[in-house]
């Protein structure tokens, strides 16, 4: 609920609908005159803020600079339309179309507002819905009907011309996306040596004696070595014989150095994200882009 004195800080700021979206900015409020508490907010939409709509705004909040309203964007705009500057009030029966668009029930609402103590939102100082309201904007006026006297509080555009906001144009935002990018720990590499055994042959000449049988015969050079011993008798000679065999032995010699080192590689790699950007539509114009067409309604 917007309190009196909160009216100012909701004027010409923006509003926004149940879903976050921008609906536009607030021009004028319009507050019952048997309490004095705001009932109604009406909002500029579109590029020249040729459409205002009436919006409830007693469950509404005000959150740091805008103003919250439980409703979606196209509700509002396709809310009946009421000629604002007719007076500076609300009769009945515009009253009774806004609140059947809204979906608020008159018999409940007059009832929960006409209910005794603090429920009753619309009494007076009298105790009774009835009474005169004197306005607090530009321009007066009163409608009695079945909610209780309302009165219309039309400060809007004073209030805009007043801190300079009179301008017509509005600015488009949208979200720019950057990317840049962070060294993270991709992975580890380590050393790690171990003793394998595998089986490796190799080739190497060996040699061994062999026992072969001379025979040379008797001649005068060997005769005397020949009639040296006994003439007949039994002897007996052994021969050694001696080879080669393979001997194995292991050393350990040192054979290469094995380190590690990082190439930085660069390749190219594609992102995608989402961006939110505002998006601006002409209400009231045959053609938005054919100048001539500028003034004239639908």
């Amino acid at each position: 609920m917007i309190a009196r004195e909160q009216i100012h800080a909701v004027l010409d700021h923006p509003v926004y609908d149940a879903e976050g979206k921008k609906v536009g900015d607030a021009k004028h409020i319009f507050v019952d005159d048997a309490t004095g508490l705001p009932e109604w907010v009406t909002v500029k939409t579109g590029m020249f803020g040729t459409s205002e709509s009436f919006v409830p705004i007693k469950d509404a909040a005000l959150v740091d600079d805008h103003l919250e309203v439980p409703y979606p964007k196209s509700t509002i705009k396709d809310a009946p339309n009421v000629d604002v500057d007719a007076g500076g009030h609300l009769s009945e029966s515009e009253e009774h179309r806004l609140f059947e668009h809204y979906g608020i029930a008159w018999d409940d609402a007059w009832q929960q507002a006409n209910e005794p103590g603090e429920g009753g939102w619309a009494h007076g100082e009298t105790g009774t819905a009835a009474g005169t309201g004197t306005a607090a904007g530009m321009q007066t006026g009163t409608a009695t009907g079945p909610m209780g006297t309302s009165e219309g509080h039309m400060a809007g555009d004073t209030a805009g011309r007043a801190r300079g906001t009179d301008d017509d144009a509005m600015t488009r935002s949208e979200e720019q996306m950057h990317v840049g990018v962070e060294r993270t720990e991709a992975g580890r590499v380590r050393l790690r040596k171990y003793v394998v055994t595998e089986e490796v042959q190799q080739t190497v000449p060996v040699s061994h004696e062999e026992v072969r049988i001379e025979r040379e015969p008797i001649t005068d050079a060997n005769r005397d070595e020949a009639l040296s011993g006994p003439e007949i008798t039994e002897a007996e000679h052994e021969v050694i014989l001696h080879e080669e065999r393979p001997v194995v032995e292991t050393r350990t010699v040192p054979v290469e150095r094995v380190s590690l080192k990082t190439d930085e590689v660069t390749e190219e790699e594609t992102v995608s994200g989402q961006v939110h950007k505002e998006e601006i539509e002409v209400e009231g114009l045959d053609d938005p882009d054919d100048p001539d067409a500028r003034g004239r309604k639908r």
